[in-house]
Parts: C-alpha cells; sequence; structure tokens
C-alpha cells in the first residue's frame, strides 16, 4: 500500500499487491421479522480490487444495504468469510476501532451532528486515532477545502444546504485515510442538481485519489457512473 497527496491531502493509493481489498467468500445472513426468517444474504461471494469504483443496485429488500453493512463492518455475518484489507472481519475482538480505522462511510442523510459546526463534525472521527487537535483542525480545513467548504467552517449543519451537508459527509468520510469509502444512497435525499454535484464529487474522488469507493443506489442511471455495477436480487449476486 502506498499513500498519495494530491491536492495536499494524503488518501490511500493502488499498492503493489494483487490480491483485492475486499473479500467475500459464501457470505450468507439471515435477521427475524417478527416470526419471519428473513434471507437478506444468501451464500455471497465477491471481489473488489483496490481503487475500483463499484456500485450495487437492486430493489428495496434485495440486500444490498446489508450486503454494504458487510463490508463496512456495521453488521457480522452467520456465514462465510469476509476480508478488508487484508483483515478477516470474524477474527476482529474490536470492529468500532477497524470501522474508524479502515472505512469511511457517506450516509443518504449526511448523519451530521446539528450541534458541531461543520469543522468539528469533519474532526469526530480523528478522536483516539493518534492527532493532536491542532492536527485534527489542520487536517479537517484541507479537506474541507478539497470539497470547496472551507469558508462554511464555523457554519451548523442547519445553515447548509442538502448538498453542501452531503460535501461535508464526503469531508468526513476522508477524515482517517480509509481504505474504503462506502456510500449508502448518496444523493437519495438530494433535487437532481445537487445529486449530480454530489455524484461528479465523488468521481472525481476516485479517479484522481485512487480511493476505493462502493456505492449502493437503486438508481440505475446514479449505478452506471462506476467502473463496475453488481446486481443484487433475493440476497444473490446476479450474473
Amino acid at each position: 500500500m502506498r499513500v498519495i497527496r494530491l491536492y495536499g491531502i494524503d488518501c490511500v493509493g493502488k499498492g503493489g499487491s494483487n490480491l483485492p481489498i475486499l473479500e467475500l467468500k459464501n457470505v450468507t445472513r439471515s435477521y427475524k421479522n417478527g416470526q419471519i426468517l428473513v434471507e437478506a444474504l444468501k451464500e455471497v461471494s465477491l471481489e473488489i480490487e483496490k481503487g475500483e469504483f463499484v456500485s450495487i443496485i437492486g430493489p428495496s429488500g434485495s440486500g444490498k444495504s446489508t450486503l454494504l453493512n458487510m463490508i463496512g463492518a456495521l453488521d457480522t455475518a452467520d456465514e462465510g468469510l469476509i476480508r478488508v484489507d487484508g483483515n478477516d472481519l470474524s477474527q476482529k475482538n474490536d470492529l468500532s476501532d477497524f470501522r474508524s480505522k479502515k472505512i469511511g462511510f457517506i450516509f443518504q442523510l449526511h448523519n451530521l451532528i446539528p450541534n458541531l459546526n461543520v469543522l468539528e463534525n469533519v474532526t469526530i472521527p480523528m478522536y483516539g486515532n493518534g492527532y493532536n487537535s491542532k492536527q485534527m483542525s489542520a487536517r479537517a480545513m484541507k479537506l474541507l477545502k478539497y470539497v470547496k467548504l472551507q469558508d462554511k467552517a464555523t457554519r451548523k449543519p442547519t445553515e447548509l444546504s442538502g448538498g453542501e451537508r452531503q460535501r461535508v459527509a464526503i469531508a468526513r468520510a476522508l477524515a482517517n485515510k480509509p481504505s474504503i469509502v462506502l456510500a449508502d444512497e448518496p444523493t437519495g435525499s438530494l433535487d437532481s442538481k445537487n445529486g449530480q454535484m454530489i455524484l461528479k464529487r465523488l468521481k472525481e474522488l476516485h479517479e484522481k485519489e485512487n480511493v476505493t469507493l462502493i456505492m449502493v443506489t437503486h438508481d440505475m442511471n446514479v449505478a452506471s457512473m462506476a467502473d463496475r455495477t453488481i446486481k443484487v436480487l433475493d440476497g444473490k449476486i446476479q450474473t
């Protein structure tokens, strides 16, 4: 693995290894909905290379969000192997620490903390990861500059537009130089203009900084921006 610097931002770039950054083998996940057992994922196998931009598409209830939760260590598999950046998640005792250091998240509703300003929201993932307060603020400002929001650093999320809030979420996702950025319906709550702007920024992030980007969407037009599209239906990957 190597670290590259573009726009003054450290990002994880493509390394010399041929190993995939993400590997799932026969992953199964079920849960109960009342008295009904729902098979959310059924023996799913998947590989994603470093630096790929992959979209995951499927109708509501198809299993795509469950798949993203498996990749991001937000949920655990009933069966099967999940290996992310060389880490076997079944062998990890502290998945929260793993998530903090390896995964950047961009959610549909951005999940910013309303009583903190923009700069403070971006610094949150850096706490406990070896940064002092001065370093956190400096890196957060570099990331806000990257998403063209450095002039809004002291604003609260409620003072921003939907598109601006999602750009803050992108900056926050990059805070710890993650191996993988996961975007769950990142344009789902935005109008078409702001949605296109966010997609353009994500595409630029992938192309210029070699970030491994995995995006869940139900919109085929959005999915088509990725290098590769994975279709999920009834808990299985369609080939």
